[in-house]
């Protein structure tokens, strides 16, 4: 019945589903948990970047993540603030939640689905300059992992993985079959209107009609952000997707909380970052440098040099 009424919404917006929108609402939804180390200045590189608010769902945060969204809560960043207190990580749910609200609540135009580890840039220093003009409704953008250097902000790591084209060849540094030099998935920008389903991860979304572009947004990932951080979230995740029914979702996680009741996790983490072959994977170029972010942090939000 839900998904009938937003099939049945759609349809009667069908007129305006590719319609050019010169000043766009744009809306940002997070999902966060234990977020303290990267939220902030989340918000700040996409306030900076065009968004106009953002919706936050805290799924039991035990770190200074709930303070951080009251600070932004209360300059008007921050619209809506859910308390999500479930633990099957029902992600799929949770982000729809949040984008129907994005719609109905605040008049989105254009919403993206983010992650805290996710930095959306646009080159031209702004996200709407894109969204202004299209006749799409969803844009795809591609991702860029970004890798971690210990004792250093996020937004200050300046070196940036080249993914492997050919899978075989992660065998022969002896990587983890989910390191971070397997290619990335795109993910999606779209419009609320047309809007009827997001897919778990925020990859693909279900739209009514649907007409799909590029998009020159990229997305700085920050997946692993040191040793520590890596080992706490892949366990906690782990015990949350035990608990979703969903077997097909969050495989990666899955995998890392098998390797954990196996007492190999830190072992696994290794083979993850490909810390041992460091050297060798600058030389072969699979690690190269890129200073967008940390540039855009002291030139536009006045960030000091780390």
């Amino acid at each position: 019945m839900y998904l009938l009424k937003k099939i049945i919404s759609a349809l009667l917006e069908v007129h305006k589903a590719y319609c050019p929108t010169p000043r766009p609402t744009l809306i940002m939804t997070l999902l966060v948990k234990n977020e303290e180390d990267i939220l902030e200045e989340n918000l700040k590189f996409h306030k900076s970047m065009g968004v106009d608010g953002f919706i936050v769902t805290d799924n039991n945060s035990t770190d200074r993540t709930a303070d951080i969204i009251r600070k932004y809560e209360a300059l008007g960043w921050v619209k809506k603030v859910i308390r999500e207190s479930g633990t099957n990580y029902n992600q799929k749910h949770w982000v729809d939640r949040m984008v129907w609200m994005a719609k109905k609540e605040l008049g989105a135009d254009w919403v993206i689905n983010a992650d805290a580890d996710e930095l959306w840039y646009a080159p031209t220093g702004n996200l709407k300059d894109e969204l202004a003009a299209s006749d799409a409704n969803v844009l795809k953008c591609r991702a860029k992992v970004m890798y971690p250097e210990e004792g250093k902000p996020c937004w200050a790591w300046s070196q940036a993985i080249c993914p492997f084209t050919d899978p075989s060849v992660s065998g022969g540094y002896e990587l983890s079959r989910y390191s971070l030099f397997v290619p990335q998935r795109d993910k999606v920008i779209h419009r609320a209107t047309s809007y009827l389903q997001i897919a778990t991860g925020n990859h693909k979304v279900l739209m009514l009609p649907r007409k799909e572009k590029r998009s020159a947004v990229c997305i700085y990932h920050y997946p692993v952000k040191g040793k520590e951080h890596f080992l706490r979230k892949m366990i906690n995740g782990g015990r949350q997707l035990e608990q979703n029914p969903h077997k097909h979702i969050g495989q990666h996680w899955r995998y890392f909380y098998q390797m954990y009741k196996a007492g190999r996790l830190e072992e696994e983490y290794e083979r993850i970052t490909g810390g041992a072959q460091y050297e060798q994977l600058c030389r072969d170029g699979y690690i190269c440098r890129d200073t967008t972010v940390p540039d855009y942090f002291r030139q536009r939000l006045n960030y000091p040099e780390r």
